[in-house]
């Protein structure tokens, strides 16, 4: 089908109360609820190549201009650091955020695709070993995973800096390959972030719909100890989920998580190593004709970036 990569105009609630809070967000939701395997780093349901060597930490961010109008080829070379002037002169924006660090992480690569043999090498993600990144899914017409998560991610970051955030990425199209799991962990914890969300979109089968948000489980090894993170982290992914219904009309997974919306893992590197609260969002299955439909849309796409910068916002102020 075809693509739009156009831009349109323009604490603490505990875990139970998800499902009440998604409940009745779907009344006011045209598409109802559904009920919750997926694709990512978070990957499991399509084949994925396997994972490479850790570029130096170098995370992306720029200023609080609107999202470019495609992410094929986003721009790089921003300046880190959004609490200074940006680059076109103008003072960051003050705003209910301000004061407060997010650090965004796109799932996968655009290039991880031509450096197969560097994303396959294994790194320690505390309780085992992993491959480095993967190139991830796409839909039935071609449009790429890592395509995707650099839109939204865009979008999202305008959206959280009008708000007054500091914003960093992970990546931005700007390296050859990676970050690695390892190494985007090591991102949000060097930056002493306040939220760190992964956006991917899954790769299931046909038929299988819906977003989830995966919250990092309690483990133990290694570098990996989520003893102080699993609470706010479960916290930010409860919030992101209802608002991510309300935002996007798109209910939560039918396949995973048993219509909450909120899957908890043990085995992502980007989560073990985490020490910020830190989530990742399946915002859809690229595999399904439907929901794939919507992850193309670039009006979607905004609702999406919208329904997380709302999630994240509450967290922020909770």
């Amino acid at each position: 089908m075809p693509y739009d990569d156009s831009v349109p105009p323009t604490r603490r609630a505990r875990r139970p109360l998800v499902a009440a809070a998604l409940a009745a967000a779907c009344l006011l939701s045209a598409a109802g609820c559904g009920g919750g395997p997926d694709g990512g780093e978070a990957a499991t349901a399509s084949p994925r190549p396997a994972g490479g060597a850790p570029a130096p930490p170098t995370p992306s961010s720029s200023s609080s201009a609107a999202p470019p109008a495609s992410s094929a080829a986003p721009p790089s070379g921003a300046a880190s650091g959004p609490a200074e002037p940006t680059a076109a002169g103008k003072p960051p924006v003050r705003g209910p955020l301000t004061g407060r660090t997010v650090v965004i992480d796109p799932g996968h690569n655009p290039r991880n695709r031509d450096h197969t043999r560097e994303i396959a090498r294994q790194v320690d993600i505390g309780t085992g070993r992993k491959e480095c990144d993967t190139t991830g899914t796409s839909t039935d017409a071609g449009y790429a995973e890592a395509r995707f998560t650099l839109d939204v991610s865009h979008r999202l970051r305008a959206l959280l800096e009008a708000r007054g955030a500091r914003v960093l990425l992970t990546q931005d199209d700007d390296r050859p390959f990676g970050p690695c799991v390892d190494e985007r962990a090591r991102i949000g914890n060097a930056a002493k972030a306040d939220a760190v969300v992964s956006v991917h979109a899954d790769g299931s089968a046909v038929g299988n719909r819906g977003f989830h948000v995966i919250l990092p489980a309690r483990v133990k090894g290694g570098a990996a100890d989520t003893a102080g993170i699993v609470e706010s982290s479960t916290d930010l992914g409860t919030r992101i989920a209802g608002h991510f219904v309300r935002s996007t009309g798109s209910a939560p997974s039918n396949y995973i998580g048993g219509n909450t919306g909120l899957d908890t893992r043990n085995d992502l590197g980007g989560l073990n190593l985490s020490k910020v609260p830190k989530v990742f969002v399946e915002c859809g299955n690229m595999r399904d004709p439907q929901d794939a439909a919507l992850l193309t849309s670039a009006s979607w796409r905004q609702k999406a970036a919208h329904g997380l910068a709302e999630g994240i916002s509450s967290f922020l102020k909770g």
